[in-house]
């Protein structure tokens, strides 16, 4: 027999081969498929070693998607973070809109459809990391890459930079969303795993300060865990700030494009922040569409590099009420309502065919059997709806908005009213009185659209193409002058965010002189305004013709549960749609969007009152559908 201590040294040899064998396992298990709830005793969170992410030590592959909180109605993000896992992914990225959580300068907003720590913990339930992009500034197609416009109010302000008036709104935001946001760090339990440092900086590189400051403000207020940059190719040397890994954004895989992240970071893993899955669309270009071949054989060939990688948009849902963004380039070209962006989900959260080989191919590369997707919400056909009364804008305004008075044009941002962080989204009516007619010219300081009027008859537009009209002489005596001046959205990327301020940024000129004396009417139509819409006198019943600008209003009745649909605005030109106080978004009959998103959430059994404030030719109905139209579509070259 041997003796006890020989029993227990085998049993202690035994117990330390059997770890070892179990360590070796382990280093050669991909931790890529374990979820926030599946791990206990968090220590290391994110790391890297040897061109590769470890999780607790342990080899680690992001799989990652892109959806926004912001885009989505609350009620539908759960069923979108199922579809995730059921794709194969393993992290949620999203970007933080300032300009929704701050709406007004120090009053915070994290309720409702912002709800960022009900976000966070459904990703977590739903077995999902998460990769957070706070910004400040976050891009996205979102109006002024999500900055808030009364950072404008100051003639002097320099955006993403050092300048003191936007670092000290910086510190108050990030004090408010940093108490949010760091009890969800993986150290502390939550499913956070890493923040990004600002967004596509390289891009913009106006202060070689900046990036340090963005990365102390967020360790400096509790953040622990791994920080990222996220750059595409030109960009990325410069948007570098040290103690964060360097990743690239790029639809079309380049040779060499990712070894080029060795040259600006040695031994380091690669990962592509934003691969993009399709792309966004501008009123009167086409519908972008990304082949789903071409994307899927894209994403396998960055797999097989080793590379992580975060599909942007995985869902890309829609830009709710004035938010979406513009570009400037040659020209300014604004985006459309849908964010659909030919994701990986449409922008209703059904499957496409993208979803269904990336399923595929991730579920190869997990090499385990995925959740099953799913069932997809069925969406609802009303048919033709009557838009019974109308009331034009003319007399709305004196019931309902009391002008500001100004020797000169003020513009939105700058206009004295919500507790002074003036005006950020809608439209705003200026008004002067001429005694004459002649030449009109705007010297470019319409931002963006402008229909003028002579009292209430339409006499043309002002805008970046057009900047003079001829204003017909009229009877003897002194007449209205009107300029209903709409803010189409602020340009969201480029080096031309301190010049995004809205509806007349300077002096208009009629015969070679300054208009002066004005009364300003803002129309945000916010939803006090909305509330106080349906209470006015003087609703009538609908002409057989009729010219806006005006509000028309119908009512959709549902009988059963409802659904999901799209309102279609056949024979409307352009406006913008409220059904029971929520803003829909823009539509315009250049296209290509011809439907917008009507989330069931929003509808209610019984009756659902409808309000379309329509700037020109209004039709009788509208027709709510049960399948999208985005316009004509055109492959991304």
């Amino acid at each position: 027999m041997w003796p006890c201590g020989g029993r227990r040294q085998r049993r202690l040899g035994g117990v330390a081969l059997l770890l070892v064998v179990l360590w070796l396992l382990l280093r050669r298990f991909n931790w890529s498929e374990l979820n926030p709830l599946g791990l206990w005793g968090r220590t290391h969170g994110l790391q890297t070693e040897n061109s590769e992410f470890l999780l607790e030590g342990m080899p680690f592959r992001i799989l990652g998607g892109s959806m926004h909180y912001f885009r989505v109605p609350r009620e539908y993000w759960e069923d979108r973070m199922l579809k995730m896992r059921a794709c194969g992914l393993n992290t949620l990225t999203t970007y933080v809109p300032w300009n929704l959580h701050e709406k007004e300068r120090g009053k915070f907003d994290f309720s409702k459809n912002l709800d960022l720590r009900a976000f966070l913990s459904l990703a977590a339930k739903n077995g999902l990391w998460v990769i957070l992009r706070p910004g400040p500034y976050i891009c996205s197609e979102w109006d002024l890459g999500g900055l808030p416009s009364w950072l404008l109010q100051d003639p002097e302000m320099k955006l993403r930079t050092t300048y003191k008036g936007f670092t000290e709104a910086v510190d108050a935001y990030f004090d408010r969303l940093m108490r949010v946001v760091v009890p969800f760090q993986y150290k502390k339990g939550g499913p956070i795993i890493a923040v990004q440092v600002e967004n596509e900086y390289g891009s913009y590189n106006k202060d070689p300060n900046y990036m340090n400051y963005i990365k102390m403000a967020l360790l400096n207020r509790g953040i622990v865990e791994m920080l990222m940059t996220s750059d595409n190719k030109n960009g990325l040397s410069f948007g570098l700030v040290e103690g964060a890994l360097a990743t690239v954004n790029f639809q079309k895989l380049e040779p060499g494009l990712l070894k080029y992240l060795d040259t600006v970071q040695k031994d380091q893993p690669k990962m592509v922040m934003e691969y993009w899955t399709g792309w966004f669309d501008n009123w009167g270009g086409p519908h972008y569409v990304f082949d789903a071949d071409e994307m899927v054989n894209t994403v396998e060939s960055i797999l097989k590099t080793g590379a992580s990688i975060n599909l942007y948009m995985f869902h890309g849902g829609t830009n709710f009420g004035f938010m979406s963004g513009a570009l400037e380039a040659d020209e300014y070209k604004s985006d459309v309502t849908s964010y659909d962006y030919d994701a990986v989900l449409t922008e209703a959260g059904d499957y496409t065919s993208k979803f269904f080989k990336l399923r595929q191919l991730f579920s190869m590369v997990i090499g385990q059997p995925l959740p099953l997707p799913p069932m997809i919400e069925s969406k609802a056909s009303y048919g033709a709806i009557l838009l019974h009364q109308y009331i034009s804008l003319w007399d709305v305004l004196p019931a309902l908005v009391q002008p500001i008075k100004s020797e000169i044009p003020v513009n939105m941002e700058n206009l004295h009213l919500n507790d002074s962080i003036g005006q950020p989204y809608g439209y705003v009516l200026y008004e002067t009185v001429i005694f004459g007619g002649g030449h009109l010219h705007s010297r470019d300081h319409v931002r963006d659209r402008a229909q003028v009027f002579v009292n209430t008859v339409y006499v043309g537009e002002l805008d970046y193409n057009s900047v003079e009209l001829s204003i017909p002489e009229g009877q003897q005596g002194f007449r209205q002058l009107r300029l209903l001046v709409e803010n189409r959205g602020r340009v969201n990327y480029g080096l031309g965010l301190n010049e995004q301020r809205k509806g007349l940024i300077g002096d208009i000129f009629l015969n070679k002189t300054p208009l002066r004396n004005f009364k300003i009417y803002s129309l945000e139509m916010k939803p006090a305004f909305m509330k106080s819409l349906q209470h006015v006198s003087g609703w009538s019943s609908v002409p057989d013709y009729f010219v806006g600008p005006a509000f028309f209003r119908g009512r959709l009745w549902i009988e059963q549960q409802p659904q999901d649909t799209f309102l279609k605005l056949q024979g409307w030109e352009k406006g913008v749609v409220f059904v029971n106080g929520q803003n829909l978004g823009r539509y315009w009959k250049i296209g290509p969007q011809e439907t917008l998103y009507l989330p069931g959430p929003w509808l209610r059994r019984g009756g659902n009152e409808i309000v379309i404030f329509e700037e020109r030719t209004a039709g009788r109905i509208i027709q709510s559908v049960d399948i999208p139209y985005l316009g004509r579509t055109q492959y991304v070259d």
